[in-house]
């Protein structure tokens, strides 16, 4: 028998295997055993991980799905808080976008432990791999860097609470009512019927009309010869009677402001009056109370100021020009 023939025969013999058997044992059970208790245990972390998330989300819906809770929070929209459909609509999108992404944050973060313990346990080095994902990751964060900005802005409206569905926005270009907000993007629809789709990465200052309350801000001009006294008075006595109506009695939340004299116009004299409103009622306030003062200064005989006009005649014949300082009508032309 040649030495190759020696030397390869007891691989070959049948009772060799059971020796060979008994050297690996613990390579053949215990590696896929460690592989498995991995997958177990990193399964349980994570239902054990979206459990706590489902309860955090639950708890943050519980006002707004409770008959008998009463609204606690003061913060946000009062109009909407008198809507509960409203309401319910913007915590639950709130809620349930920021769960699913704690989800999925916990999902990817057990996942990728686990993969590395399971190559640990095969014997492959991670330290190459570990570079090489360094590298192709750095190279996706360069291209995909106004992606990540728009989900990590995303996040950001969303704990802070800056604006939610229902919410009168200014964002820039696009102003007017949020319809959907996202964690890549947020939808206002214009007063045009039109919908904006807005990156939040491009989000760069927000306006919000709809927290806590607003203001109706209406500027009234009269004549140079008013008396002010009485133009105060009267605005005031407005302002209350508006304030006493019932219709605008849960609308105002403060009794009509006269600031005083504004500014010194060509024309007159502006004079201004504020009101503190509920959220999204400032410009109703402002209509009802344009026609409310109208009707209070024609009442006492304020007049409105008449635009004032310089007008030059020259004559042909002599060349000279004469001066004539004449009240034109609003309509007449400039």
């Amino acid at each position: 028998m040649s030495p190759i023939e020696a030397s390869a025969s007891p691989l070959l013999t049948p009772s060799a295997a059971p020796d060979w058997l008994a050297d690996n044992l613990g390579a053949v059970i215990g590696i896929p055993l460690r592989i498995l208790v991995i997958v177990v245990a990193a399964m349980l972390v994570r239902a054990l991980a979206r459990r706590a998330i489902t309860r955090v989300v639950d708890r943050i819906l519980q006002p707004a799905e409770g008959e008998n809770e009463p609204r606690r929070s003061t913060r946000g929209p009062a109009v909407l808080q008198r809507d509960a459909s409203r309401a319910d609509e913007r915590r639950e999108q709130r809620a349930r976008t920021i769960g699913s992404v704690l989800s999925s944050i916990v999902t990817v973060v057990i996942a990728v432990m686990g993969l590395a313990m399971i190559l640990d346990q095969i014997g492959i080095a991670l330290g190459p791999l570990l570079a090489s994902a360094g590298v192709v990751g750095l190279a996706i964060g360069f291209g995909a860097q106004s992606l990540v900005a728009d989900y990590l802005s995303g996040m950001l409206i969303m704990l802070e609470d800056q604006y939610g569905v229902g919410d009168s926005v200014d964002l820039g270009e696009a102003v007017g009512e949020v319809e959907h907000v996202g964690l890549r993007l947020t939808q206002v629809r214009d007063i045009n019927g039109g919908l904006w789709h807005i990156r939040n990465g491009e989000i760069l200052r927000v306006r919000n009309d709809s927290q806590d309350w607003a203001r109706a801000v209406l500027d009234v001009s009269v004549a140079y010869d008013t008396n002010l006294e009485t133009l105060f008075g009267v605005l005031e006595e407005t302002g209350h009677a508006l304030r006493e109506d019932p219709h605008f009695e849960k609308v105002l939340l403060e009794d009509p402001e006269v600031w005083g004299v504004q500014s010194l116009d060509v024309d007159g004299i502006v004079v201004r009056l504020v009101v503190k409103t509920a959220p999204l009622k400032q410009w109703s306030v402002t209509r009802e109370l344009r026609r409310r003062v109208k009707e209070s200064l024609d009442a006492a005989g304020i007049e409105h100021p008449f635009p004032q006009r310089t007008v030059w005649m020259r004559t042909e014949d002599s060349g000279t020009a004469s001066k004539d300082v004449a009240p034109a009508p609003a309509s007449a032309g400039r």
